[in-house]
């Protein structure tokens, strides 16, 4: 189990790091972008566009990534006084009740909407902009980012979950 555990903290870790790519591209184009308008006097839809999907890309499919860093905002002010055993309480029961509910909602809400795009061949309302796939796969990344998210989840319930049983009821 603890084999499976660490290999799905890897696939987000492995996920947030690809994606941390982008962020390069994303300077590399914008730089392009502003090059051709100020130096050409010129500029280009798609290219606007694709920085556009790359940042929600990463923000997106980045967010198991801070999760499993650590890097989310919480209310540290109470979890840092708290105990080992406390953290894993609070860990267990906010992953349970409030970040796993919101990934099945999220997956459930966004599958039609991200199904339509694909049917339609969705590409871009600009006459310049990018075609058919970008929009359809900008927006599979919603149910993907909750996917990852879903499978960070499962990783802190079972650590929690181990923690629990492995800290004396005293600490």
């Amino acid at each position: 189990m603890t084999a499976l555990i660490n290999r799905l903290e890897r696939l987000n870790e492995w996920v947030g790091y690809a994606v941390a790519w982008l962020t390069v591209a994303m300077v590399i184009v914008t730089t392009t972008i502003v090059i051709e308008r100020y130096w050409f006097s010129t500029g280009s839809i798609r290219l606007q566009e694709s920085v556009t999907y790359m940042h929600a890309a990463v923000l997106m499919l980045a967010a198991a990534y801070t999760l499993t860093t650590g890097g989310h905002v919480r209310v540290d002010i109470i979890y840092s006084t708290l105990s080992q055993r406390g953290k894993a309480w609070v860990d267990l029961l906010g992953t349970c009740f409030l970040l796993m509910p919101f990934c099945f909602l999220l997956i459930w809400y966004s599958w039609d909407y991200v199904a339509v795009s694909w049917q339609i061949s969705e590409s871009s309302q600009e006459a310049n902009g990018l075609p058919f796939p970008f929009p359809a796969l900008m927006k599979s990344f919603i149910p993907a980012a909750a996917s990852l998210l879903l499978l960070q989840g499962v990783v802190i319930v079972s650590r929690s979950v181990t923690q629990l049983k492995n800290i004396p009821a005293e600490q």
